[in-house]
């Protein structure tokens, strides 16, 4: 199974090329990216020969609005749940260090046989 090529646009392009020039290093840029290392270098390399009429072409976006929303939306809830259990996770050292301080035994939570 053969595998298809992807696309960018030209502002996705030239956005990847003003970080290089901005002095990022081509490797952070790659990983923030997901681009190959060498692709970057012949974008580069494009734009410095002709940035008048660089990257011509029909590219696509990597991410559409709608992936870049859900994704948000579950980062989001995601925050939401660790904050909670951030909390419920506080109660309980508090309650261990209230019994500590008290002298109770932990409760186990069963029943004893008398």
């Amino acid at each position: 199974m053969g595998l298809s090529r992807r696309m960018f646009t030209k502002e996705f392009k030239l956005a990847a090329v003003r970080r290089l020039e901005e002095g990022v290093p081509i490797g952070e840029v790659a990983r923030g990216l997901e681009v190959n290392p060498n692709v970057l270098h012949r974008w580069w390399r494009e734009f410095r020969q002709g940035p008048g009429n660089v990257f011509p072409g029909n590219g696509k976006q990597r991410w559409s609005e709608g992936k870049i929303a859900e994704l948000e939306r579950k980062i989001g809830q995601q925050t939401l749940e660790l904050d909670f259990l951030k909390g419920c996770l506080q109660r309980i050292e508090e309650q261990r260090m209230l019994q500590t301080v008290t002298g109770n035994p932990p409760s186990t939570g069963k029943s004893r046989k008398k």
